[in-house]
């Protein structure tokens, strides 16, 4: 059976001489057969038509492969920020333990200082005590010698010593227990910041090997992209540098359109407006009842007036509540984006914060640091030091987070925000410090003023 559609590639020399010969044939009587073979068969027409249709299957699957080939490097450096990340959380703790043991160590030392004055202390009432036994011990011949007054005297006395010897006693054995309390507090952190230094020695060796591997992964999809768009412009029949800028073009645009959806998203799942300026706005709920609106009416008063003037004074507003989300410095903020943006264009280093490299947070830590707000080189660290926001509430210094979970623990990547919804970040290795839309990649699921 003949086909009754026919499908068509422009631009393909093979489909081109074929046309020739079709349109030679139609010019042959159809009871003339060609001598030589040279006249495509029915078959052989169908067969180039299938090879067409073929070749435009083909550039969908190489389209996609391209899009696989992104989707691996983006695995790759979220894989390696995760593990860059566990390796600044790691540090972190172990300089919090570093700092715990040595205020333990000063309170041990310091304890030890409290028992050595109060060993003193007892070592001398016990010296004292042998030195007034005899005395002490003759206490039967104060009677018959001395009366009953210099007994009671002595026996004032008596009670006297073995209450001081009780008090200081008292002291020591106190002192000795918070020395040893200390002491073992000092050692278990110690212990504790051994520990920790062990994890974050383990923390850095897998940061290396996820950085070592993305770095392998971005070198293969680099290697397989140049392939496909190779083997694209093949299919296409254009040149390798026309293949390319369409790619970028059509990459570019679907970036966009993932961008414009997801922030449309989150505006949907973000629907409440930010804190209105107490200056121009109060919650409906704190508005006075209108004395016009027979469904808000209050109940009358148990006193009412009998003779209400014409325009009565409506009673004054109450004071909107405060918004709880503090209003970022302006100052501070401002100098946040500005030292961000003098690092533009400085290379990526997982674990460094400057002067020259920076990560992620390393470089949201010195920004936020120069506008005087200290913040831990940890992005799981930041979140928790600042004040979480909504999306809607964002202003210019603000922290944008990405976590893979809905759990701030999940945080791997942090950048600045700086207006109309674009951000300065250190995306990963192989990309520098740069200033582009929160978007642009996967979308933002954190949020929070420092």
């Amino acid at each position: 059976m003949r086909r009754t559609t026919r499908r068509t590639i422009h631009g393909r020399p093979l489909l081109a001489a074929l046309a020739g010969l079709l349109a030679l044939t139609l010019t042959v009587p159809a009871a003339v057969a060609d001598p030589d073979g040279d006249t495509p068969s029915q078959a052989e027409v169908d067969a180039a038509e299938d090879a067409a249709h073929d070749a435009e299957r083909d550039v969908a699957a190489v389209q996609a492969d391209l899009v696989m080939a992104n989707q691996s490097l983006q695995d790759a450096s979220v894989e390696a920020a995760q593990a860059s990340e566990a390796y600044n959380a790691a540090r972190w703790k172990l300089q919090q333990a570093k700092k715990a043991a040595a205020a333990a160590d000063a309170r041990a030392d310091s304890a030890a200082k409290g028992l050595e004055t109060q060993e003193a202390s007892y070592n001398e009432m016990l010296a004292a005590t042998y030195e007034l036994s005899p005395d002490l011990t003759a206490m039967s011949k104060v009677v018959t010698e001395d009366g009953t007054t210099s007994m009671v005297d002595s026996a004032n006395t008596v009670y006297n010593i073995n209450a001081s010897m009780g008090d200081i006693t008292a002291r020591y054995e106190a002192a000795r227990t918070v020395a040893d309390i200390t002491a073992d507090e000092a050692d278990d952190a110690h212990d504790d910041a051994a520990d920790l230094a062990a994890d974050a020695e383990t923390a850095r060796r897998t940061a290396e090997q996820q950085e070592q591997a993305a770095l392998s992964r971005a070198t293969s999809v680099a290697a397989q992209k140049d392939d496909l768009i190779a083997e694209l412009a093949d299919l296409q029949d254009i040149s390798v540098s026309l293949a390319s800028e369409r790619q970028s073009a059509l990459e570019r645009a679907a970036q966009e359109r993932a961008a414009r959806a997801a922030q449309a998203a989150q505006e949907e799942q973000d629907p409440v407006v930010p804190a209105a300026d107490p200056t121009t706005a109060t919650d409906p709920s704190d508005e006075p009842a209108s004395a016009d609106d027979p469904a808000t009416t209050p109940a009358p008063d148990p006193q009412p007036d009998p003779e209400p003037s014409p325009d009565p004074q409506p009673a004054p507003e109450p004071a909107p509540a405060p918004d709880p989300t503090p209003p970022p410095s302006s100052s501070g903020a401002q100098r946040a984006i500005d030292f961000a943006r003098a690092q533009i264009g400085e290379p990526y280093r997982w674990a460094a914060a400057g002067p020259n490299a920076w990560d992620c947070s390393g470089l949201t830590m010195k920004a936020w640091q120069s506008g005087g707000t200290y913040l831990p080189h940890y992005s799981v660290g930041q979140y928790g030091a600042s004040t979480p926001i909504r999306s809607s509430q964002l202003k210019p210094g603000d922290l944008v987070f990405w976590g893979s979970s809905s759990s701030p623990s999940s945080i791997y990547h942090v950048a600045l925000y700086v207006g109309n919804g674009q951000m300065i970040h250190a995306p990963r290795t192989g990309r520098d410090v740069t200033q582009e839309s929160m978007y642009y990649w996967i979308p933002p699921n954190f949020f929070a003023r420092p």
